[in-house]
């Protein structure tokens, strides 16, 4: 899988209208056959900063996210609410879903 961690630094003014300003363009990529997850947090320590993290099947499925309508909308309209150019990790993985975090590990039962 495509693994992507993109931090996105929003203007003061639309940080707290963040989650509704990118909310059709989640919907979308979530709706999208080879998207395994997209899901957006807000950092605890800058209420400006959001990380998006998402997951993507393959190589195939990561390109026809970036082609689709619903990116080149975003890459129209989101920016101007930013205070910055996001940046961003890109990694492929062999695998297709989260690991275990072994070193954190919940008795079963509990």
């Amino acid at each position: 899988m495509i693994f992507i961690a993109a931090k996105f630094r929003v203007k003061p003014e639309d940080a707290d209208r963040w989650p509704q300003l990118v909310a059709e363009f989640t919907e979308a990529t979530r709706a999208e056959p080879g998207c395994l997850w997209f899901d957006w947090s807000r950092s605890v320590a800058d209420p400006t900063e959001y990380v998006l993290v998402e997951a993507f099947r393959d190589d195939e499925a990561g390109a026809a996210h970036v082609q689709s309508e619903h990116f080149r909308t975003a890459q129209r309209t989101l920016p101007p609410h930013l205070a910055e150019t996001p940046r961003i990790v890109n990694v492929t993985v062999p695998q297709q879903d989260w690991s275990l975090l072994g070193e954190m590990a919940v008795p079963e039962g509990r």
